[in-house]
């Protein structure tokens, strides 16, 4: 059954579940144990099994069902006739009130707290989780911890102002501002607090990210109480995930949607300034804390790209490396296995029929290895070999044209479709099970991962998992804040040594790509449409660019509101022989196959009647 705001608010019973924990467990109780409320709160280790359940209440995107649709910007194309239900699809057609209950989408659906990915919900999830926080903050004010350190007391404390903090951004980030619940709402008291604007909101995040991060060590590890633990303390909030989040919040509080600008990213004057220098400071700080060397956070190295996202044969380990900062729990070793194989052409995989292609028009965010865009006056781009010298990144993320995707090709099926034939008439080029695009994503499966390679799978430990933060994003939100509250591409904050085009260069460098040149720094505007191309690029299908172009007030902006596909012939019939980037091509041309008609109202999702129904004062997004 489904349940509106009030409910969740009001909706936590008088016992307590205490259970699952985000890695080794606290506790020894089975997940289903029932105690009181007086003897959950007694101790820190019953306690922290109180707090451990809030973790669980997050969403996995990347394996929130059976198909990984989770990006809603013009990244990704999908099949026709078979992937119409997705939410995804939803959104290409403005159809935002789709996600309401919707089953297969993180947004909003049936939930539990202790369910698999498939009861996970932002909406529901993040309205119980802040009830959650506020019932544990209480506890902590009325003296109920009695058994506890000063540092186990402190964490504790630090992590409900996290979480609270944490939920209200999910929801807010899609919704706008909410009425901002601080206190155990009685349930003899009706909600009549009125919703408030998305800065009021994000300031009170904020604080309470900062209240966090007074509390909460940089690593557990390092300390008595995560000693007991030791090893098993990266799933849960921490100095650096507090002081990151802070810095989030501020940079979109200060983003053009968000500060009521009817500009967008690309024009001056669009951002909040003050706002941007909080977060250039916050963001700064974290960075300034890693490259000194005081945390557990490091870029992974180029040749480890792919651990970022995914892992195979080792062991169903977690993919992030020391670069994923904040992660949610996994559900499931199994839950692989669709999400890896909706990428990918269906003759050769074991899916169920639904690809998401890289549209051309994303594809070509990525530029060339110099560092320059594809369309710079400078650019060594040649539409006959399209392929070479682009940006390391462009192989890490993309099946091209030629590109050798079967390793044991032995009978006639498997020789048929051993290259990728991407071409405009290729038999890789079908609306149905193939790609749309002329592209095939690569950045989250092995090539072998085909039914003739079975280089994924149970025997192989595959585990697909995408964190919700990782280094590399702050990086490129700290260039950001910088660039909007600091003067430009060289920009810094105080808390900070490097400038906002010195941070961009940082992620370029670890890939091996140019730096941002000389003209494409002269002035903020200019600037910042670089920076928005390098986290298409850096971030791509990672789940934030339906959100960046949102707050940035580009998403009915041309050409961020279309998809097209890539057409082009084969000079020559493929050489097999030679690295695929070395085949030339002609007819080099491109088509639009989606417009995304998208107008005002499509920058907030609607807020389902329910809810909207329960008192004057608790109203709609603008027109819906």
């Amino acid at each position: 059954m489904k349940k509106n705001i009030v409910k969740y608010l009001y909706g936590i019973a008088v016992t307590l579940v205490v259970g699952v924990s985000a890695c080794t467990d606290y506790l020894d109780k089975a997940p289903e144990s029932v105690i009181a409320p007086e003897d959950a709160f007694k101790n820190f280790r019953n306690f922290q099994g109180f707090v451990e359940r809030m973790y669980h209440l997050n969403p996995d995107l990347a394996k929130h069902y059976w198909v990984s649709s989770f990006n809603w910007g013009e990244d990704e194309v999908i099949t026709i006739g078979n992937g119409e239900y997705l939410m995804g699809h939803s959104i290409d057609r403005g159809n935002y009130r789709n996600h309401i209950g919707k089953g297969d989408c993180f947004l909003d659906r049936n939930w539990s707290a202790g369910g698999d990915r498939f009861a996970k919900s932002i909406w529901g999830g993040g309205w119980h989780g802040i009830r959650t926080a506020n019932l544990g903050l209480k506890a902590i004010e009325d003296g109920l911890l009695i058994d506890a350190t000063q540092e186990q007391r402190d964490f504790i404390e630090g992590q409900l102002y996290f979480l609270r903090g944490w939920f209200y951004f999910q929801i807010t980030q899609y919704w706008g501002g909410m009425p901002y619940v601080e206190t155990v709402l009685p349930s003899d008291q009706p909600l009549r607090l009125p919703r408030e604007s998305y800065r009021e909101n994000a300031l009170k995040m904020a604080a309470d990210f900062q209240k966090a991060a007074e509390l909460l060590p940089v690593n557990w590890d390092n300390t008595s109480t995560g000693s007991v633990t030791y090893g098993n303390n990266e799933l849960r909030a921490n100095k650096i995930w507090a002081m990151a989040m802070m810095g989030k919040t501020y940079l979109y509080a200060a983003s053009p949607l968000m500060a009521g600008k009817t500009t967008n990213a690309l024009q001056d004057g669009s951002y909040d300034v003050e706002l941007a220098k909080l977060a250039a400071d916050a963001l700064g700080e974290v960075l300034a804390l890693v490259e000194s060397g005081q945390t557990q956070y490091e870029l992974a190295s180029f040749d480890k790209y792919s651990n970022l996202f995914y892992t195979n044969d080792q062991g169903w380990r977690m993919p992030g490396e020391k670069e994923a900062i904040i992660r949610s729990p996994t559900y499931g070793a199994d839950s692989y296995w669709r999400q890896m194989n909706s990428y990918q052409y269906q003759k050769i995989s074991e899916g169920d029929g639904i690809v998401l292609a890289p549209a051309a028009n994303y594809v070509n965010y990525f530029g060339m290895a110099s560092g320059l865009p594809l369309d710079h006056p400078d650019t060594d781009f040649d539409p006959e070999y399209p392929w070479k010298n682009r940006d390391p990144r462009f192989y890490k993320n993309f099946v091209y044209d030629g590109v050798k995707v079967i390793t044991n090709a032995t009978d006639s099926l498997s020789k048929e479709h051993q290259y990728a034939h991407l071409y405009t008439n290729g038999n890789y080029i079908d609306p149905q099970i193939g790609s749309r695009t002329g592209y095939l994503n690569y950045k989250f499966i092995p090539l072998t991962a085909n039914k003739f390679d079975s280089g994924i799978g149970y025997s192989h430990g595959s585990h697909l998992h995408l964190s919700w933060m990782r280094l590399a994003d702050v990086y490129l939100m700290y260039a950001e804040a910088a660039a909007q509250g600091y003067g430009g591409a060289n920009g810094k904050s105080p808390k900070f040594s490097k400038t906002a085009v010195e941070a961009i260069n940082t992620i370029r460098a670890r890939a091996g790509v140019g730096e941002v040149h000389s003209s494409l720094t002269g002035s903020l505007s200019t600037f910042m449409k670089e920076l928005i191309r390098e986290r298409a690029v850096e971030l791509s299908f990672e789940g934030h660019r339906f959100n960046d172009l949102r707050r940035w007030r580009l998403l009915t902006v041309y050409p961020y509101n279309i998809k097209t596909r890539q057409l082009f012939d084969r000079a020559e019939p493929l050489n097999k022989d030679v690295d695929p980037r070395e085949n030339r091509v002609v007819g080099w041309d491109e088509e639009t196959i989606i417009t995304r008609n998208l107008i005002e109202r499509h920058y907030w999702l609607p807020i389902k009647t329910s809810d909207v129904s329960m008192y004057e004062g608790f109203g709609q997004n603008p027109g819906w």
